[in-house]
Parts: C-alpha cells; sequence; structure tokens
C-alpha cells in the first residue's frame, strides 16, 4: 500500500466510518448527560484530557525516545476516546451511556484542545523554532470536518431512521475495527525497515501509558465513591483512544504528515485492546457477582 493512497484516500476513508459508526449511536441525550450524570462524566472527562496527557508527557520526557517519537506519543494522549471503548464497555459490564458519553464529549472537546497539546509537544521535543506546527483555526475546522461531520451524518440517520441506524450500526463498528486494523498494517508496511526498532523504542512507552491511564482512571472513579459499572465506562474511555485520528493528525498531508509520529499510535492501538481487554474480562467477572448480591 503506497503511503500517499494511504493518507490521502484510505486514511480519511477509515476514519469517517468510524465517526460515522459513533454517530449512529449517539442522540442528542447523550450530550445533555453531563447535566443528569455530572459527577461521572466529570470525573471521565478529567481522566480522558487532563490525566492522560500529562502521563504521556511524563512517559515521554522521562523516557528515550527520538523528538517524532514523543511528539507522537502526545498527538495520541491528545486525541478522544475512542468508539470502540463503547462496544468494550459493553462486554465488560459497564456503563455504556457513560461511554457513550464521555467519547461524544470528548471527540468535541479535543477538536480545540488537539492542536494547542501537539504544537506545546513539538515546541518542548523538538525546540522553539520549530517550523513544523499546526495552525489552529485550520486545524480546529479540519479536525471537525473530518470527526463531527460524519458524526453528525450518523445522528441524523439515528433520528430519522432509527432501526436503519441501528441495523447499520452493528455492521459499521466491526468494519470499523476493520479498517484501524488495515491502517495499522499499511503504516507498519510502509515503516517495515524500522519496525522492530520502532516496537522496541515505543513499545515500552504505549505498555505503561495503557496501563498507568486506565489505573489512574480507575483510581479515581473509585475514590470519588462511583459504582463499578461507571468506574469500568471510565476506565475503557481513558485507554481506549482513537488511534485513527492519532495516526491521521500524524501522518495525513494536510495535517503534519509526519509517518514516523503515527507509530505510537499505531503500536499502541495494538496494545491497548490486548490490556483493554484483559481488563474488560476481569471487570465482567467482578461484575458477576455484585449481579447476584
Amino acid at each position: 500500500m503506497e503511503s500517499s493512497f494511504l493518507t490521502t484516500v484510505f486514511l480519511p476513508l477509515a476514519l469517517f466510518v468510524i465517526m460515522l459508526g459513533m454517530g449512529l449511536g449517539l442522540t442528542l441525550k447523550d450530550f445533555q448527560r453531563i447535566l443528569i450524570e455530572p459527577k461521572g462524566v466529570l470525573l471521565g472527562l478529567v481522566a480522558q484530557l487532563v490525566m492522560l496527557p500529562l502521563i504521556g508527557f511524563a512517559l515521554a520526557a522521562l523516557l528515550p525516545l527520538t523528538p517524532e517519537l514523543a511528539v507522537g506519543v502526545m498527538i495520541l494522549a491528545a486525541c478522544p476516546g475512542g468508539p470502540t471503548s463503547n462496544l468494550m464497555t459493553y462486554l465488560a459490564k459497564g456503563r455504556v451511556a457513560l461511554s457513550i458519553t464521555l467519547t461524544a464529549i470528548g471527540s468535541l472537546i479535543t477538536v480545540f484542545t488537539i492542536p494547542l497539546v501537539v504544537n506545546t509537544a513539538m515546541s518542548y521535543f523538538m525546540g522553539a523554532g520549530v517550523d513544523l506546527q499546526l495552525p489552529f483555526v485550520t486545524t480546529v475546522i479540519q479536525i471537525a470536518v473530518i470527526t463531527l461531520v460524519p458524526v453528525g451524518l450518523g445522528m441524523l440517520l439515528h433520528h430519522y431512521t432509527p432501526q436503519f441506524a441501528a441495523t447499520v450500526e452493528r455492521q459499521v463498528k466491526w468494519l470499523a475495527m476493520f479498517f484501524l486494523g488495515l491502517v495499522i498494517a499499511g503504516l507498519l508496511l510502509k515503516e517495515r525497515d524500522n519496525v522492530l526498532n520502532f516496537f522496541l523504542q515505543v513499545g515500552w512507552v504505549t505498555l505503561p501509558l495503557v496501563v498507568l491511564s486506565m489505573s489512574a482512571g480507575y483510581g479515581l472513579a473509585r475514590l470519588a465513591r462511583l459504582d463499578q459499572p461507571s468506574a469500568t465506562a471510565i476506565t475503557i474511555e481513558v485507554g481506549i483512544q482513537n488511534g485513527t485520528l492519532a495516526i491521521a493528525i500524524a501522518s495525513a498531508p494536510t495535517f503534519l504528515n509526519n509517518p514516523t509520529m503515527a507509530i505510537p499510535a499505531a503500536i499502541y492501538s495494538l496494545v491497548m485492546f490486548v490490556i483493554g481487554g484483559g481488563f474488560a474480562w476481569w471487570a465482567q467477572k467482578r461484575s458477576a457477582p455484585m449481579q447476584m448480591n
């Protein structure tokens, strides 16, 4: 798969399908839930939008990474939770409504926070005089177009054709995971000469990033005395990132056009399913005796 086709055609298409699938399961009530269940939503957003970038920055600064890979870690940490988190929360018997709300609101907020976090990271890791920057207004518009437009289209389909949307949503979710797999495979294929080296460099960052962020999310939720289903939803939301969006921001010509920066997101996307799946299994087992009581 040629890089130009991957980044200019297939990657935007994959992201469109993923965000459309998320929109098919959303309603306006999901955005209003912050007024109904403010504690869980606010804590989840703090874990996702504050704690995760701080953990990512600490790891990128402390561990031996090249400047481009360190920025790649921060691009990933700045992105919202992935739509797959909703499915994994369901399998883990977590609070799906909270998961959907966090994904929706997080995707809206990060349209504005991603360029701020990424530009700060590039200035810190690559030097203040670096020419590579994300123009704030242009980037906000571009991210909004590739994320919020398909989400809005999915919500319209949900509203006007609910049965069709419900049928298509199940298929689109699996199609989205398939597309994510192809994007990762294409990216790793392009960088095949450096893949082993990248795994050795970034694997030791992505693994603790998943574990520490999920642990922080779970600890914050339990410290705030949220119930187990809510804690499960927040934990998975923090750990399952929108890797496709991170790859697009790093490697697409309209953004940073730097495939090396996309490597952390590609490797993280593999690691997060293993760790997230393990947590989902544990949470499901933990919820079983609670439901019997």
